[in-house]
């Protein structure tokens, strides 16, 4: 059985990329099946992951392209590496995802990675695109990553700037690449009063067309803003509870305004979970030092669905900084 070797792209954050190396593994073990004995390999001082499988398909080099921090594959022959072709896994330009900067921003190699892992856990079968949401949307990071990857986006953001901030960076973008788009923003109104905005995208390609809609408001009214919508993935990071979470109003047992996540997540996964199609999955990072493994799971399991357990599922803890240690957690609609 072949040996191949797949060779990691750098990280612009550095601590991320010292980190990746196990995350990267129990990545590749979990959303391609084909790959038996991934490990860490090393050859002329250069780093690898590497994994055994039969001749890949175009399917499999599709999934392995579309790995988090795939840079490039070979095949080993001895000491030798013979390049293996892959296919161009997005469908648009990755720098949709890679110019934003701004304090707080989730590494993209994450997120793409916390996708790739989510969408793994998914049963249901497709029938189009995949309907991904993201109930803290932010400036929009993964339903920028759901488009790049083919997928349709839909966010709720409760923080109003920050929704302003996502619309005028589409709108700029998909104008400066001359892509064929529709992109509107419209108020949201009940019982005639405006209660926030909407914004709705369609994108064209050479291939497909794909849609991103977000809503601005709370991530605990996300079933009312989309109504009988559902999703076949639910995919979030979390507020840490060190930068965001100082002007919550979810209130802890002791009175007191909660800013670990695990006050609002409490409130909003039934909520989120109302909204998954059956066989879809939930995928959520979130900060250890604000609420433990056991704690997120039980709240999971009290929202009506199964938590993923064991082997590569619990491996993707790793240090941020001195005050954020993050985990991902996967559970899926029975």
């Amino acid at each position: 059985m072949p040996r191949y070797l797949m060779l990691r792209s750098p990280s612009a954050n550095r601590v991320y990329a010292g980190e990746s190396g196990p995350l990267t593994a129990a990545e590749l073990q979990l959303t391609a099946p084909f790959a038996s004995e991934v490990a860490d390999a090393e050859l002329a001082g250069v780093s690898y992951l590497g994994f055994d499988a039969p001749a890949l398909s175009d399917a499999n080099l599709e999934t392995v392209a579309r790995q988090s921090a795939c840079f490039a594959l070979f095949e080993a022959e001895g000491e030798l590496l013979r390049p293996v072709a892959l296919p161009q896994p997005f469908t648009l330009d990755d720098d949709l995802i890679t110019i934003p900067k701004y304090p707080g921003k989730t590494n993209e190699q994450f997120t793409q990675l916390l996708v790739n892992v989510t969408l793994s856990a998914v049963t249901r079968e497709p029938t189009g695109p995949r309907q991904i949401l993201d109930p803290l949307a932010g400036r929009g990071t993964t339903l920028s990553t759901a488009l790049l990857l083919g997928h349709d986006g839909f966010g709720v953001e409760g923080d109003a700037k920050a929704f302003e901030q996502m619309v005028s960076y589409y709108k700029t973008y998909l104008r400066r690449k001359r892509i064929k788009h529709t992109a509107d923003v419209t108020p949201v109104r009940r019982e005639g009063k405006a209660i926030g905005k909407r914004f709705d995208a369609e994108i064209s390609t050479d291939d497909a067309r794909h849609r991103v809609t977000a809503f601005t408001g709370d991530t605990r009214q996300s079933a009312e803003l989309f109504g009988k919508k559902r999703f076949d993935a639910i995919i979030t990071d979390a507020p840490y509870g060190v930068a965001h979470g100082s002007t919550t109003d979810v209130r802890g047992v002791s009175g007191k305004r909660d800013r670990s996540p695990a006050g609002l997540l409490r409130e909003a996964l039934p909520v989120w979970a109302g909204q998954l199609m059956h066989g879809g999955a939930l995928g959520l990072s979130w900060n250890t030092f604000g609420l433990s493994r056991e704690d997120l799971a039980q709240m999971l399991a009290d929202a009506g669905l199964r938590v993923r357990e064991g082997d590569a599922w619990e491996r993707f803890a790793h240090r941020v900084d001195s005050s954020i240690r993050r985990d991902l957690i996967v559970a899926v609609k029975p």
